[in-house]
């Protein structure tokens, strides 16, 4: 199985496509044959740098954990506090959603799970993961530092914050609304209010 930092320049393509299309259609709803297109090769080419549709499913899954791993990363070095961390989290699911109401590529991987390959469900769960972990760790400083409430555990606000912004992409690419994640960020963080 490849790993997402070993592409080529054309295998990135073909990853950058899967990803696309896995946003808008999810897993079960493109071939080798769309990705073929979209990039403007041949269906073999495919092939080539990905043996199995789960490969390239993982490569995705696995690159876009690591973009927003350095994203939180990224969050922790800029905001001090821990509502103005949720805040520029909720922005990375703003800014998915604003391409088209994309959707987060392991959302949508998520609403797919009893159908995935097993190796594609565990990076999906991995992703989930990550978030909840990191989450959770901001509720707890902003808990207790007094700048967020603990009336509901850390643990649970991350949960319930992680449900939130994926539900936000679904409800308003259902709606073809721009009620999207950061609208929902901003309702939560007063019920969060210290």
């Amino acid at each position: 199985m490849k790993h997402f930092s070993e592409l080529t320049a054309s295998a990135e393509r073909i990853v950058d496509a899967g990803e696309a299309l896995l946003q808008r259609l999810g897993y079960n709803g493109f071939s080798y044959e769309d990705v073929a297109q979209m990039v403007g090769i041949r269906k073999p080419s495919v092939h080539h740098h990905f043996a199995s549709k789960t490969e390239l499913g993982v490569v995705v899954a696995q690159r876009y954990t690591h973009r927003f791993r350095q994203s939180l990363l990224h969050i922790e070095g800029s905001q001090a506090q821990a509502p103005e961390r949720l805040k520029a989290y909720a922005e990375l699911f703003e800014a998915t959603f604003a391409q088209g109401r994309r959707l987060c590529v392991c959302g949508m991987l998520g609403a797919e799970s009893d159908a995935l390959p097993a190796e594609l469900s565990t990076e999906v769960r991995r992703f989930f993961e990550v978030n909840l972990s990191w989450l959770t760790e901001v509720f707890r400083a902003g808990q207790g530092s007094g700048t967020l409430s603990a009336r509901v555990p850390a643990e649970e606000a991350a949960r319930a914050v992680l449900a939130a912004l994926e539900g936000a992409m679904l409800v308003g690419r259902g709606l073809q609304s721009e009620f999207g994640p950061r609208r929902v960020m901003e309702v939560l963080l007063l019920s969060f209010a210290a």
